[in-house]
């Protein structure tokens, strides 16, 4: 490591595994109580069983994004990180908060509203935890070197941190509940995630593709700009159906639709900084995980996003499994992939070691990818029959999903082979077992790792 400060991410892609492998159990758990619906009903209920798995893909992938942030800023700025105590009671903050939580669930207590189910000391908590991340982050950069790369991440992360305070406030009516709740949950996944996702990914490609940081700094502007221009405005596919006026319909159809611009960019930021850089670097897997996630992104929060958030379709297909197969591929490629990347890329430089256990991890990111690719076919197609049986013929809800006990079995067998690819993953990342037996090619290598080269 060329800066001291960033083995801090190491603690923080720690404790983000140990949640990823949390969430990976508790979503085997619910796949298999769809099949069984009984299973675990005294012990764990679903619902409850359901938030844990959301809760911990939520923080798990933030502890990810602060990693992140912690591991590029000092080769960013080119400074140290403001304040290392600072950084690390941020983390048992948050951690702390995250097992009391989990705690409270498990025995009742919540709030109810989906994916903010948190207790109101919890999210104060996070709150907190956050307004010191930004202090930290923002010092460092202040007296540093300011780049495009650190510009944008530093904007992502301070907008999702302000709209937190709108999982804070819960209004008793009840379309003014869900427009808030759509601030929190929407304006993350669909605006800012969207910003610190392209801020990671310009800093992989610039340090494995060797391309210009001109290049990629132009081509990080316009993916922000088309990002921030449609995410807002296309939160309007979610006011439908909630007592908003009418007029949503057709600002949510048209943004909503226009979302796919920016996740299409960044498939082509990708491959065409490959293409330009021509560059054999050693890290042959963190390159395989950014050109995967960007690609996986493209389809899942683009292609299966639009497929439904016109306002014609989504009367029919809202809240079915069409949507739970666009929120599976959307999630897994756009924020645990680029996570994963950012991951693979940095272990080896915490560690101080040439890229290692590379085969390991590419065959972790293909048992991922297969499964979740799977699973998004079988939830699709579940989804086309619930809606045209619930929705068109008017058949209880109940009967519908016995006739789709078939897609659940193949939906469990999919989530099978995500949970043995996340589990590959974190062995290939924490388990060092021998040398790696990938090597660069003889065709302009790159330079191997080294202290004096941390980035390449």
């Amino acid at each position: 490591m060329k800066y001291r400060t960033q083995s801090i991410a190491y603690a923080y892609f720690a404790c983000a595994m140990a949640l990823f492998a949390v969430q990976m159990i508790g979503g085997l758990t619910i796949g298999w109580i769809y099949v069984q619906p009984n299973f675990l009903s005294e012990l764990l209920p679903f619902h409850i069983a359901r938030m844990i798995h959301t809760n911990a893909l939520i923080v798990w992938l933030l502890l990810g994004f602060f990693g992140a942030a912690f591991f590029m800023v000092p080769e960013e700025s080119e400074r140290e990180i403001w304040s290392p105590a600072l950084a690390y009671a941020q983390l048992a903050i948050l951690m702390v908060g995250t097992l009391g939580a989990v705690a409270g669930y498990l025995v009742g207590i919540h709030e109810g509203r989906e994916f903010l189910e948190q207790p109101l000391w919890v999210k104060f908590g996070i709150l907190v935890a956050a307004v010191m991340f930004l202090l930290n982050i923002s010092m460092t950069v202040l007296s540093g070197r300011k780049t495009a790369i650190t510009g944008v991440l530093l904007t992502g992360l301070w907008l999702l941190s302000l709209l937190w305070i709108f999982a804070i406030i819960n209004p008793d009516n009840l379309s003014l509940d869900k427009l808030y709740w759509w601030f929190v949950v929407h304006l993350w996944v669909e605006a800012t995630w969207e910003l610190v996702m392209a801020s990671i990914l310009a800093f992989l490609l610039l340090k494995l593709t060797g391309v210009d940081r001109e290049v990629i700094e132009k081509w990080l502007y316009v993916i922000v700009a088309t990002a921030l221009f449609t995410g807002i405005l296309g939160t309007g596919h979610h006011y439908y159906w909630i007592g908003l006026p009418g007029y949503w319909q057709w600002i949510g159809t048209i943004f909503g639709t226009l979302e796919i611009i920016p996740f299409f960019l960044m498939m082509s930021f990708a491959f065409i900084m490959v293409w330009k850089g021509r560059r054999n670097h050693p890290n042959k897997a963190a390159l395989l995980w950014s050109l995967g996630s960007a690609t996986i992104a493209f389809f899942g929060a683009g292609v299966w996003g639009v497929l439904h958030n016109m306002h014609g379709v989504n009367f029919y297909s809202h809240g079915t499994q069409i949507t739970a197969a666009h929120g599976h591929l959307a999630f897994y490629g756009a924020y645990v992939a680029i996570n994963l990347a950012i991951i693979t890329y940095a272990m080896p430089i915490l560690k101080g070691r040439e890229p290692y256990n590379q085969v390991i991890n590419m065959g972790a990111f293909w048992l991922m990818t297969g499964g979740m690719a799977f699973m998004t076919f079988t939830l699709t197609f579940a989804g086309v029959i619930q809606t045209h049986m619930q929705r068109v013929l008017g058949d209880y809800f109940m009967q519908v999903q016995d006739e789709l006990g078939l897609f659940y079995i193949m939906r469990f067998v999919a989530g099978t082979a995500v949970v043995l690819g996340a589990f590959l993953f974190i062995y290939a990342i924490f388990v060092v077992r021998r040398r790696e037996i990938v090597e660069p090619g003889s065709a302009n290598p790159a330079p191997p790792v080294s202290h004096s080269m941390p980035g390449e």
